[in-house]
């Protein structure tokens, strides 16, 4: 008989991340999930677009028994079977995120049997998402540390709303997870802010900028526009960038109709200075995004500044299929979190 594993999706933060890890560890695991009140805690609660396209991807690489697996639904059933490398194509039509579907798919095929390549078409700077540049430049560098590489490619860029971008991500077989220990950041060895735009002003670009030199003192020589051509519709972000000679460290601020450029450059700038003011090694998106690989090698520690409702539902699903210790431990202004 099966032993189902009983996923609430209301708990905690109640959003889409308790359905990815799941869907993550029922194929690495091999068991299998039952899943009801799917993202009840979000205005528009069950499966979403890049939800459905997520839970049909996690279907094609390891050929799962799946049941409520459509738009809006708020119950599901996975039963995984073997993961299978290979090559894959998901469309997720529009602005749905690829790298919120990445994240799904690759803790499963680090640990298939061969290499893989996976092609995404859809959004690749998102609200509510890591951004691709977060996922080149800040956690799939921490994820060859610990022996996964994944080589991530913008092919091209699908900004909110209009999406329509493209990645291609080659995949290795992990040969055996190692444990990551980030204790300290070092010191800084390069900074940098770009303002990307597509088919608006370039004086949206100019006045981000301008914010960034005033708010963090980055000297105009850090400070770049790049217009992006080949896009769907228009759109602009800002990325704030700082290496350290342990991790890097991106803040992507996207900017929407109605918001000015200086709200999205100030929003930019107070999380990197909050980043910086706290002395934590994992800013509050890499600390949740690390807990799943650092349980798959059974040891790992970092400290973050912000125990988020993210960090912490991702703890309890995670427990609820790998039987690893994870602990909180605050000290000082720091939260130090240790697994294994």
């Amino acid at each position: 008989m099966m032993q189902w594993i009983d996923i609430d999706g209301s708990q905690g933060e109640g959003g889409g991340q308790i359905l990815r890890t799941s869907l993550s560890l029922s194929m690495i695991t091999g068991k299998p999930v039952r899943f009801n009140a799917i993202r009840a805690g979000r205005a528009k609660p069950g499966l979403m677009r890049q939800h459905l396209t997520a839970v049909l991807a996690a279907q094609e690489i390891c050929d799962a028994q799946v049941v409520g697996a459509q738009l809006g639904s708020t119950e599901l059933s996975f039963i995984p079977g073997k993961v299978r490398s290979g090559d894959y194509l998901f469309d997720l039509g529009g602005a749905g995120s690829c790298t919120l579907v990445l994240q799904t798919l690759l803790p499963a095929l680090w640990l298939a049997d061969g290499k893989s390549t996976i092609k995404l078409r859809g959004g690749t700077h998102n609200p509510m998402a890591p951004s691709v540049t977060f996922l080149q430049q800040v956690w799939l560098p921490l994820m060859a540390k610990m022996g996964a590489i994944a080589t991530l490619r913008l092919i091209r860029y699908g900004f909110y709303p209009a999406g329509g971008g493209e990645v291609e991500v080659q995949v290795e077989p992990v040969n055996q997870w190692q444990p990551l220990n980030l204790m300290a950041r070092g010191q800084v060895t390069a900074m940098s802010a770009y303002a990307l735009t597509a088919n608006i002003p370039d004086a949206i670009a100019v006045r981000e900028l301008k914010v960034v030199n005033q708010r963090l003192g980055w000297d105009e020589s850090l400070l770049y526009h790049q217009e992006v051509s080949l896009v769907a519709g228009s759109g602009n972000v800002l990325l704030l960038q700082m290496d350290f000679e342990h991790l890097s460290e991106v803040v992507c601020a996207i900017g929407t109709q109605g918001k000015s450029a200086e709200k999205v450059a100030i929003e930019a700038c107070a999380e990197m200075q909050a980043y910086l003011d706290s002395m934590a090694v994992a800013g509050e998106h890499l600390a949740d995004q690390l807990l799943l690989p650092m349980a798959l090698a059974g040891a790992g520690s970092f400290s973050t500044h912000k125990v988020t409702a993210h960090l912490s539902t991702n703890m309890g699903v995670i427990g609820q299929f790998v039987n690893v210790a994870m602990k909180i431990c605050p000290q000082d202004s720091l939260f130090y979190i240790q697994i294994g």
